[in-house]
């Protein structure tokens, strides 16, 4: 048996939080919403995009649909997505070292348009690296685990995360 290890990307290989904070505070300002605090984008993010602008979005009558702020905030992350993200310290050392030892992947429920440039960044072409896909359904479902493990060799997995979505994943 052949086991690999998968890591969750935002939170645990990758500092990503102020980035996504600025960006939802960016959507947020743009539609007439008050700003939100990264303490509180912290406890929003985990179940995608659409759920963290949902739930940033302040409830109100006046708000736009959930579905046109989510267009302008992925139109903005899109490209403003790696200004102040960076790897833990000790990230890439450890991967490193674990990738002696074990076929390694990287899942994520951030849009796979931004999780393979971002993996691709920081971390090389030699992780393979799934990001969330509207025909995959993504965690905690097992789903997006099941196609990274067939695509490293693993016949079962660690699964290494950050989030309460992890621990449900795992």
């Amino acid at each position: 048996m052949k086991t690999g290890i998968l890591f969750d990307l935002d939170g645990t290989l990758l500092s990503t939080l102020e980035d996504l904070t600025d960006s939802v505070n960016y959507t947020l300002r743009h539609f007439g919403c008050p700003e939100r605090t990264l303490a509180e984008v912290k406890s929003f993010v985990g179940y995608g995009a659409y759920n963290l602008i949902r739930a940033a979005l302040p409830g109100k009558e006046t708000d736009p649909s959930v579905e046109e702020a989510l267009a302008f905030y992925q139109d903005y992350y899109d490209t403003h997505n790696q200004i102040k993200t960076r790897p833990y310290d000790g990230v890439l050392e450890a991967l490193a070292e674990i990738r002696k030892a074990f076929p390694v992947a990287i899942v994520s429920n951030k849009p796979d348009r931004a999780t393979k440039p971002m993996c691709r960044e920081y971390f090389g072409e030699e992780i393979f690296a799934l990001g969330q896909q509207d025909h995959i359904p993504r965690k905690p479902a097992p789903d997006m685990l099941t196609v990274a493990m067939k695509e490293i060799g693993a016949d079962a997995c660690v699964y290494v995360g950050d989030s309460e979505v992890d621990v449900q994943t795992a």
